[in-house]
């Protein structure tokens, strides 16, 4: 899962597609959503792509698959090769930011894509105006799968007609609830996760936590805005846009909600402002600098590294419901001579039975539910977190969770809104400063 999707990623995916769809140029940052398979680091540097090319050099079909971070497809795929031995596949693994503007560049181009490439699910939505760079998945027989992937999971890679899949579903990231059970048991709330659920069900629970762990341990409940933000959007019905692309900011109060709840939290010192991906947010991880944090399956991983040697932090159940922060989806270009071969070879790579592997392999959360009955999966324990099924909590979250649409400027507009957040904890007026987030979006996606 990469860190951040860059200011540069965001802008040539506006640039490519207006170019592809006709649209009008403008300067985009995308959201601070990260994505799957990137590396746990908070601090990570670009690194030159990796080549691994699996099958004969004779091979009558010669695939290419770009990807990003690390996801050990390539060991997978060893076996498919050898059970398909005129098939040779060459992966190119490399930074999320570098693939996409890779991508980016061979779509615009109309030359230079692979037969198959990895889309981080915050950016799927801004290729949906260029249909024709893409095959569609249904063509090639994407219905007799479908029904293997969690139904809101495959409506974010369709279409908004839902008749043109881009891409199959790669892991996803469920969101939940890390928390500090030594804090927890310092300010007197519950530590065994079944307890803390029961204790913290709602978003008034969560205050009510967050008083009594200010009170009596002395730190605020999460490290900040940015997480507790995310977790109450993530739940909305609707979010910045409506399937028409119609900016919705300010005629649906969900949105408006979460950021006024988040911003009350911070005025009253429940949230502190550690910058996401900084050495001191992951500092605190391991010196008990904040409570819980709201964030996806994928997070567990970040806090072993930044924590290697704590034993208190546990998983449970995300306040009123889970969401969805992560994942990528597998498309096949249009330039692909290979489509069929690809398609084929994609059904057996996201199948149950791979994504089995791939959790058990490098950590991916499977999109795929039959996953979550498999034995594997359901006696899985992490010794990291009390030796809990964190897994099951992951399945949880993941199966109460719902398509939302995003929309193409997704990402401008949540960084609007969280740079206001940044600034009401620098003291700004939250009224005042949602009024000048509402004209900031407005100026920024009219360009």
């Amino acid at each position: 899962m990469m860190k951040k999707a860059s200011v540069l990623t965001a802008l040539l995916s506006v640039t490519v597609l207006a170019a592809a769809c006709g649209g009008n140029d403008e300067d985009a940052q995308a959201d601070n959503s990260n994505a799957s398979n990137a590396s746990n680091e908070v601090a990570t540097e670009d690194e030159e792509a990796e080549l691994t090319s699996l099958g004969s050099e004779d091979a009558d079909v010669e695939l290419s698959f770009w990807l990003f971070g690390a996801t050990g497809y390539p060991e997978l795929a060893e076996e498919y090769v050898e059970e398909n031995p005129n098939v040779n596949i060459t992966f190119q693994e490399i930074d999320m930011e570098d693939h996409h503007n890779n991508l980016f560049t061979a779509l615009s181009a109309g030359s230079g894509a692979p037969d198959m490439a990895a889309i981080e699910v915050s950016e799927i939505d801004g290729y949906k105006g260029a249909e024709d760079r893409f095959h569609n998945l249904y063509d090639l027989g994407a219905e007799e799968v479908e029904e293997d992937f969690l139904d809101w999971v495959w409506e974010v890679g369709s279409s908004v007609e839902g008749d043109f899949q881009f891409g199959l579903p790669t892991d996803i990231g469920p969101t939940v609830m890390f928390y500090r059970a030594d804090i927890f048991e310092e300010a007197g709330l519950p530590t065994e996760p079944e307890d803390v659920e029961a204790e913290i069900q709602t978003w008034d629970d969560y205050r009510a936590a967050s008083d009594q762990v200010l009170e009596e341990a002395g730190v605020p409940m999460a490290g900040n805005p940015e997480t507790v933000y995310n977790a109450k959007r993530d739940q909305a019905p609707e979010q910045y846009f409506n399937e028409e692309d119609e900016l919705i900011l300010d005629s649906t109060p969900y949105v408006e909600g979460a950021f006024f709840d988040t911003s009350e939290m911070i005025e009253d010192g429940h949230i502190d402002n550690y910058g996401m991906w900084t050495p001191e947010w992951g500092g605190a991880m391991d010196d008990g600098g904040y409570a819980t944090l709201l964030a996806p399956a994928w997070m567990q991983g970040v806090i072993k590294d930044n924590a290697p040697d704590q034993e208190n932090w546990r998983v449970a159940a995300m306040p009123e419901g889970g969401g969805n922060w992560g994942g990528s989806y597998i498309t096949i270009p249009e330039q692909s001579e290979h489509p069929e071969e690809a398609y084929d070879f994609l059904t057996w790579l996201l199948a149950p039975e791979q994504q089995l592997k791939a959790f058990e392999n490098m950590g991916l959360f499977p999109s795929a539910p039959a996953v979550y009955e498999m034995e594997e999966f359901q006696d899985y324990s992490d010794d990291y977190f009390g030796g809990q099924n964190t897994a099951q909590v992951f399945a949880d979250s993941a199966l109460e969770n719902e398509h939302v649409h995003k929309g193409a400027q997704y990402g401008d507009v949540n960084s609007e809104i969280l740079a206001g957040l940044d600034n009401v904890y620098d003291g700004i007026d939250p009224e005042e400063e949602w009024e000048d987030i509402l004209t900031r979006v407005e100026q920024r996606i009219s360009r």
